[in-house]
């Protein structure tokens, strides 16, 4: 994988109650990890949960890759779910 293929993206998960637990909701961008953070803060009390992530961009398919939890709160799924 190269560096220079990929772009670092942050962004902000809400999640809804749903079903025997939660759903995504609109995947809000953010200009860095401290602004995902602040983000994901003041959208918690509105969510069943709320995570924002860092993650790599393929720049060829647009495919978001290799996520890290940069904070959660609430009712947020495993990465693998």
């Amino acid at each position: 994988m190269s560096e220079a293929a990929h772009l670092v993206q942050y962004i902000v998960v809400p999640y809804r109650t749903a079903g025997n637990g939660v759903a995504p909701g609109e995947i809000r961008p953010a200009s860095s990890e401290f602004g995902a953070i602040r983000i994901a803060n003041s959208m918690a009390s509105k969510f069943a949960g709320v995570a924002a992530y860092e993650v790599l961009i393929d720049k060829e398919t647009g495919d978001m890759e290799s996520p890290r939890i940069l904070a959660q709160i609430g009712t947020v799924p495993a990465l693998d779910d």
